[in-house]
């Protein structure tokens, strides 16, 4: 990736180490700087085996929002589990509300019904 003695400041250019490596540039973190920065944003780092393909889509739509992609894959986590978490409790305060509705009401699933439905 280099053009005129240059490396391209690409993502892709950090990702294969050809920058921020170099040791006079860069300054290896002693572990407790990287503990004490995972704890103040909440983080825990994780290892997960995705396509490349997805990592290449993610990596894609992350530079046209002008995000790094392991930023844009905590957002889609994020929203997917905040939406799942309200589906979930939409559908336990549904039964919820049923069972509720049917012990106000005398209705009882497992009693026989007769033919005008009582």
């Amino acid at each position: 990736m280099k053009s005129n003695g240059k490396i391209a400041g690409t993502e892709d250019a950090w990702d294969n180490r050809e920058l921020g490596s170099a040791p006079n540039f860069a300054v290896l973190l002693d572990n407790s700087d990287e503990v004490a920065i995972d704890d103040a944003l909440a983080l825990q780092p994780i290892s997960i085996r995705l396509q490349k393909s997805l990592i290449e889509d993610f990596k894609l739509i992350a530079r046209l929002d002008g995000l790094g992609y392991q930023t844009l894959m905590r957002q889609v986590l994020t929203r997917f589990a905040d939406c799942e978490k309200k589906r979930i409790m939409r559908e336990v305060a549904s039964a919820a509300a049923t069972r509720s509705l049917e012990r106000a009401t005398g209705a009882d699933e497992n009693s026989p019904k007769t033919a005008s439905g009582v």
